[in-house]
């Protein structure tokens, strides 16, 4: 898209009104001399004569002040000059005006529309590039939405699928008793997965509209209550867990911190290995951080972990399957808190999970009650 700079237009109208400006009054002497020489007789006064009582007061008014018809052309030749401005304004705007007819051309079907301004620094290249860049930005986040609702959908597709088919089963042919204990056995485990995931999506919504409130918690607190609470799943999984925690606050909601590290640690736990550890410590900077043994990682594989319905093909200790948006989750909820996460992996043992929070006031200024 070839641009036009609208500060030379704008730069041509300020000219001609600096022209129009000096040349008024110029024009209304001109006016004046012409009206007085050609037109009506009707206010005139044989020279030397004042006006009487039969002068209307029109007349006495501009015999008293002579400026008065000078003033009045000056007036009028002005606005005739802004009247003429309009189309000069017009002209001046137009390619904005022309940069809202193409955004306005772009829809869900072409996202991929661009303006191109090209190479230019003036006005309107600046801000077509700036849209393009938005445009870019709008696009990225559209596709993520679309495939996010399409896994959704497959993801919810399946077990009801699979739900569908027992029930049928059950339909079909009368049941032993143990026949029956299994298919309802399968219905329910089918359900609880249902539960995670739908659970899984409401978190996730919820964390990606941000926060409605921001308290000063003690992440150290948080995160040694969920420690805890996944000590005795860690032990029966022959997993070790070692904690160093320092005090360390952070403004945020205490339900989503406290889901943010408990994904982080069921990941971990999920994807290690017999006789493995979970090393997880709280800081400054980072905030948190979460480390496992486990299966090779590929450095390259690392970011799409943060995806959801994103699975790693890996031995898992947990079998109970996962809805694939736990790291989604984690990086909703740090996102909320203005904070950034990060994985590492040396490609050889496990994964390294980083947590940044800005920063917030000394965890010795929050009183003493556990959050």
């Amino acid at each position: 898209m070839g641009t036009r700079s609208a500060a030379r237009r704008v730069l041509v109208l300020c000219a001609a009104l600096l022209v129009a400006a000096q040349a008024a009054p110029l024009i209304a002497d001109q006016l004046l001399a012409l009206l007085r020489e050609f037109g009506p007789g009707w206010c005139r006064l044989p020279v030397g004569r004042a006006p009487d009582e039969s002068t209307s007061f029109v007349c006495t008014q501009i015999f008293r002040r002579p400026s008065i018809p000078g003033t009045v052309l000056l007036v009028l030749v002005l606005a005739a000059a802004l009247a003429a401005c309009h189309p000069l304004i017009r002209w001046c705007l137009s390619p904005i005006r022309d940069l809202a007819a193409s955004i306005g051309a772009v829809g869900p079907q072409n996202l991929g529309h661009r303006l191109r301004p090209g190479p230019g620094n003036d006005e309107v290249a600046v801000l077509a590039r700036a849209l393009d860049d938005m445009m870019d930005r709008i696009a990225v986040s559209y596709e993520a939405q679309r495939r996010f609702a399409a896994d959704a959908s497959h993801e919810l597709r399946t077990p009801l699928a699979v739900q569908r088919t027992l029930i049928e089963v059950s339909m079909a042919d009368e049941l032993t008793t143990e026949q029956l204990e299994l298919l309802t056995d399968q219905l329910l485990a089918t359900n609880e997965r249902n539960e995670r995931l739908i659970d899984g999506l409401l978190v996730l919504s919820e964390s990606d509209r941000g926060l409605t409130t921001r308290t000063a918690l003690r992440l150290d607190r948080i995160t040694g209550a969920v420690l805890d609470a996944h000590r005795k799943r860690a032990a029966e999984a022959g997993l070790t867990i070692t904690g160093t925690l320092h005090p360390r606050t952070v403004l945020g909601e205490q339900v989503l911190l406290e889901r943010l590290v408990t994904n982080l640690v069921q990941n971990a736990i999920k994807y290690n290995r017999p006789g493995g550890t979970i090393d997880v410590r709280v800081g400054d900077d980072p905030a948190l951080v979460v480390a496992n043994t486990g299966d090779d990682v590929p450095p390259e594989d690392v970011p799409a972990l943060f995806e959801p319905f994103r699975r790693r093909a890996a031995t898992r200790i947990d079998h109970s399957g996962g809805a694939g948006l736990g790291l989604a989750i984690a990086r909703s909820i740090t996102q909320a808190h203005e904070g950034l996460i990060a994985a590492s992996s040396t490609g050889h043992d496990g994964l390294r999970v980083e947590v940044s929070f800005p920063p917030a006031r000394p965890a010795a200024e929050i009183d003493g009650r556990t959050p």
